[in-house]
């Protein structure tokens, strides 16, 4: 074993190695309940306020299969192109954890719901590549533990422990990718739009919001790296509970290097978990991994099996949304853009509100132009997502449609959406709080055009003498004096009309 740190330049160890790559995605289901109990799974309750003797796993107490669950595993794997099992069981997985309560893990093992699928995911540069699904199978989640008293959150160091068990039994689906080869250089790339992708189709299919802030999606990322020319596989290490697709593609890359350098030395991978760290975009070690067998895993013997009808399977089938690779592709022809503009919009997650805000009555350019613009920007500010600002698509459609009748101008509109994301009310309401509508009264404007034109009586002489360019001062300056709300384009006009200059 090498415990060494030191990494070797990306370019060098994809020099030398093949890097092949598996994938676990643990996505938490957006059920009212628990996996097998009627446990509340609402986030944000008080510690050890969400479980019974069932997801403790109390003698005597018997579990009961969520049937919301067993759907949603189900249109997960049609839409991830899988087998749906005819016949299926729970099995346990046996280890010993503080956060596991009972003991053991209720989880599938050699029989999964769904089996035998895939993915296809687009590359930044337009390239398609697929990613073959392995498994997908119902589990639930673990309790959460707490460490207190270290400086780093985690068990080493601190001085105790807090155990919570409200996210103990919580249904969870796990989807397994097959050895992803042949990605090369890219195969970080491939990581983060595979998980991307993922989520999209998980989103859309309404069986949890996956948001992977919030745990309600997790990444394990396996790598192992086989000198060019050999088929073996090498040894993997599993980075776990990766929870952001920045991170996924920054772990993948990590590894690639660690395991490179640590091979070139003569040293040995050592098969383990690890954890990453966002601040420095590294992994240590973890625990040894454990091989299959370790679990002792074996059927449930408190569950009946799961025998989805056929009938049923081709119902659910059928009520699938479209795909979202298909989707966005159809989107960009609608829209009008290119492929980078239509994947900005997807890493800002920005696609469905825009198609809200232009079900709401905005044209496409409008809603595209405000959420990737000033919307995207407050987000930022903010640090949150975009669809957590206080503003709804269909108030950002009527922002719009204010613009569209002169009522506002962009500045006066970047005002109003700002008001509105502070919680100032409606569109209207900020607009008349601030007093923003654009002045719109002739009288008015031409007051402001005849002083503009006084004050400057030097660039009014270059604009009577052909160079039209200039009146843009004095737009600027009846701007200036109307506080931003005059109709600029109308003030142009009227400018060129009393110096007697066609436009």
């Amino acid at each position: 074993m090498t415990a060494t740190t030191d990494l070797v330049s990306y370019e060098d160890a994809l020099a030398s190695y093949d890097p092949v790559m598996g994938l676990e995605v643990h996505v938490e289901l957006g059920t009212k309940t628990k996996m097998f109990c009627g446990c509340s799974t609402e986030l944000g309750a008080e510690p050890n306020s969400q479980a019974c003797p069932t997801c403790l796993g109390m003698p005597g107490a018997l579990p009961v299969v969520n049937a919301i669950g067993v759907e949603s595993a189900i249109k997960i794997g049609l839409a991830l192109h899988c087998e749906i099992a005819e016949w299926c069981r729970f099995a346990r997985k046996n280890y010993f954890y503080p956060d596991m309560p009972k003991n053991f893990q209720t989880s599938q093992y050699d029989e999964p719901i769904a089996f035998n699928g895939y993915l296809d995911v687009q590359l930044d540069d337009g390239e398609i590549f697929r990613v073959e699904i392995e498994r997908a199978h119902m589990e639930e989640d673990t309790g959460k533990s707490l460490h207190v008293g270290g400086a780093t959150g985690r068990i080493h160091g601190a001085s105790h422990s807090l155990l919570d068990y409200n996210r103990a039994g919580i249904p969870l689906i796990e989807i397994v990718t097959k050895p992803i080869e042949g990605a090369g250089e890219r195969a970080p790339e491939v990581a983060k739009a595979y998980v991307a992708e993922l989520r999209e189709l998980i989103k859309a299919l309404g069986v949890s919001e996956a948001r992977m802030e919030q745990g309600q999606m997790r990444c394990d990322v396996n790598l192992s790296l086989r000198p060019h020319g050999r088929e073996k596989f090498g040894t993997r290490s599993e980075t776990k509970n990766v929870n952001s697709l920045r991170s996924v593609e920054r772990a993948a890359r990590f590894e690639i290097q660690r395991h490179a350098a640590v091979l070139n030395d003569g040293g040995t991978i050592i098969q383990e978990t690890r954890h990453f760290h966002e601040d420095t975009g590294s992994t240590t070690s973890g625990r040894v991994k454990e091989e299959a067998e370790d679990y002792r895993y074996f059927p449930e013997p408190d569950l009946v099996p799961v025998a989805p009808s056929r009938e049923w399977v081709e119902e659910l089938r059928a009520g699938l949304p479209e795909q979202p690779l298909a989707r966005r592709n159809r989107l960009r022809e609608e829209w009008g853009v290119n492929a980078h503009d239509m994947q900005s919009m997807l890493n800002a997650g920005a696609i469905d509100l825009i198609v809200a805000t232009i079900a709401a009555g905005a044209d496409a350019a409008s809603a595209r132009k405000w959420w990737m613009g000033e919307l995207a920007r407050a987000a930022n500010e903010s640090g949150v997502a975009l669809d957590s600002l206080a503003i709804t698509p269909e108030q950002v459609a009527r922002v719009a449609a204010l613009v569209v009748e002169g009522s506002l101008n962009d500045k006066l509109a970047r005002q109003v959406i700002d008001g509105v994301v502070k919680g100032e009310g409606t569109p209207d309401e900020v607009v008349e709080k601030r007093g923003l509508k654009v002045v719109s009264d002739e009288g008015a404007l031409t007051a402001a055009v005849d002083e503009a034109i006084a004050g400057n009586p030097g660039v009014a002489d270059k604009i009577r003498g052909g160079k039209v360019a200039a009146v843009g001062a004095l737009v600027g300056a009846v701007m200036k004096a109307t506080r931003g709300q005059a109709d600029a384009a109308r003030v142009k006009e009227l400018i060129l009309e009393k110096l007697g200059v066609e436009g």
